[in-house]
């Protein structure tokens, strides 16, 4: 969880919430009276007013927040946690331990630890085996490969997000020279890549963007690729883990979305970003 908590009284003007959200770039607000927590207002909620309204200015944060308050205490587990927000269709998850708000925890935050939990409930001293019909949409799953993907089950829509991590490894690096043709020295010739820049061989970078694909082929229904836009940070090493990271940030019409597309490396650092156009359509009946 994130602590400490930023909170905003029910009696605050919206337009003030709207200003915290954005100046301090966070999500969203616990709403708190004397009596502890009874609400929470986020942006969502103050484009949804906007939009219905027009002029908020004489509306308060008790008008608008979501008053149904959905929490859980800070010793529960994970899965709680995921299950909590996908039971009651929400991003945000106050944390409160004995009537007082400790903390917030949200989607984005168990993403960056699920991958995790899957690995340390793998099996281990075992060669990763693959795992078939594990989706509509892929063919297959490996085990060292950990993914997680936030939307509904039947497409995509504005806000939804996905994570994919995978090991970028020698025989990789070997098979998508061969596949591509891509025989640069610098990924394949160990005494070459020394007298680069680098200093080493490193990772093809369309190799490593591969895996934005990969991420995206984990969002619900059928995605296919319409363009994608790369601005490479950093290199990669052989055999350094690396996670795409994919949010669904605007549709453009019907069946299209824009996303915001990353590339961290093991240590977090953002080594690739841009921008992907995709349509989403529904996986065939024939599956």
């Amino acid at each position: 969880m994130r602590t400490p908590v930023e909170t905003i009284s029910p009696d605050a003007p919206v337009i003030e919430a709207a200003k915290r959200l954005r100046d301090e770039d966070i999500g969203s607000l616990v709403v708190e009276d004397d009596s502890g927590c009874v609400g929470i207002i986020t942006e969502s909620d103050i484009v949804a007013v906007t939009a219905a309204e027009g002029d908020t200015r004489a509306l308060s944060v008790g008008d608008v927040m979501a008053e149904t308050l959905v929490t859980i205490t800070p010793d529960a587990d994970i899965e709680t946690a995921v299950d909590r927000l996908r039971t009651n269709n929400i991003k945000k998850l106050p944390v409160v331990e004995d009537g007082t708000l400790v903390g917030i925890v949200t989607t984005t935050d168990l993403s960056d630890y699920i991958p995790h939990l899957s690995r340390m409930k793998g099996p281990t001293g075992e060669p990763p085996q693959q795992k078939r019909f594990t989706r509509p949409d892929t063919l297959y799953e490996s085990e060292d490969w950990t993914f997680e993907s936030y939307g509904t089950a039947d497409g995509i829509d504005v806000g939804d997000h996905v994570r994919f991590s995978k090991t970028i490894s020698e025989a990789d690096v070997e098979a998508f020279a061969e596949a591509s043709g891509d025989t640069n020295r610098l990924h394949l010739d160990a005494d070459f890549a020394e007298g680069t820049r680098f200093g080493r061989r490193i990772a093809h970078g369309t190799l490593v963007s591969g895996i934005i694909s990969a991420a995206l082929a984990r969002l619900p229904g059928l995605t296919i690729y319409l363009s994608q836009e790369l601005s490479y940070q950093g290199p990669v090493d052989i055999g350094e883990e690396v996670t795409a990271r994919c949010e669904v940030v605007e549709r453009i019409k019907d069946n299209r979305f824009r996303l915001a597309t990353a590339v961290d490396d093991s240590e977090g650092n953002c080594v690739i970003e841009g921008d992907a156009v995709v349509i989403s359509d529904p996986i065939p009946d024939t599956v």
